[in-house]
């Protein structure tokens, strides 16, 4: 097959434009289709006709997921970590028209970790002498770039973890000689990343309790309301009259 001949998407059948196309493990993608995958799904190659028609399921049906989310608290500036604290399901997002992005929606109860990172670069500020030679300040000075980062770890089909940066550009901050002092913008990042770690860390010892109290033994318990011996249901209500116990 030469390089110009026709491609087709094995996706959609559709007719593939000049580079236009995403190769797979056995057959071919087109930029449309590879569009509506998951912005966190790195296997691309690596993945068979049948896994991307799977996942392109799963995402027409995020769609309505992206609709019934109902944003109760929202933390970051460029990425943006969205919550729906009623439904227990959080989306993570750089858009700002998400619901037209269909970004994915992940329970609580996919998360199994969260790590956060500050990323530094280091660069020494020359002067020039009076030959016009680059030299070293005295003291020495230097640059120093931040950014601060966070991976989310979830059980998830098409992807394991999701990686972004909360600061939208690099913190810069000037030192001469060694004293260090980071300014509040630095602050600021640092403490946020603490508090994304702790909400993330928190929801996953959350799901955790939540599965053990589920797989736990039910225990029959009088129900205030009717007096009858009952076994709660999955609402905590009593079977017999549906009041709360």
């Amino acid at each position: 097959m030469g390089l110009f001949d026709k491609k087709y998407c094995s996706i959609c059948g559709n007719q593939i434009k000049l580079l236009g196309n995403r190769k797979l493990e056995d057959g071919n993608c087109c930029k449309d289709c590879a569009n509506k995958l998951s912005p966190f799904f790195s296997e691309r190659r690596h993945s068979t006709v049948e896994s991307i028609k799977e996942q392109l399921a799963y995402r027409e049906a995020n769609k309505a997921e992206v609709e019934k989310f109902n944003v109760t608290r929202t933390i970051g500036e460029g990425t943006k970590i969205l919550i729906d604290e009623d439904q227990k399901k959080f989306i993570i997002t750089s858009q700002n028209k998400w619901k037209e992005a269909n970004p994915d929606v992940i329970p609580f109860s996919s998360v199994t970790g969260c790590e956060t990172k500050i990323d530094e670069s280091k660069t020494e500020e020359k002067t020039k002498d009076k030959d016009g030679n680059s030299v070293s300040y005295r003291p020495p000075h230097y640059s120093y770039n931040y950014n601060f980062n966070v991976t989310v770890y979830v059980n998830n089909p098409y992807f394991d973890d999701i990686n972004f940066r909360i600061n939208s550009f690099s913190v810069t901050e000037h030192v001469v000689g060694q004293l260090m002092r980071h300014g509040s913008e630095y602050e600021n990042y640092a403490q946020s990343l603490e508090e994304i770690k702790e909400i993330f860390n928190g929801i996953r010892e959350g799901s955790r309790e939540e599965a053990r109290a589920a797989a736990a033994p039910k225990v029959p318990v009088k129900c205030p309301s009717c007096g009858a011996t009952t076994l709660p249901d999955e609402k905590g209500c009593c079977e017999y009259c549906g009041s709360p116990v």
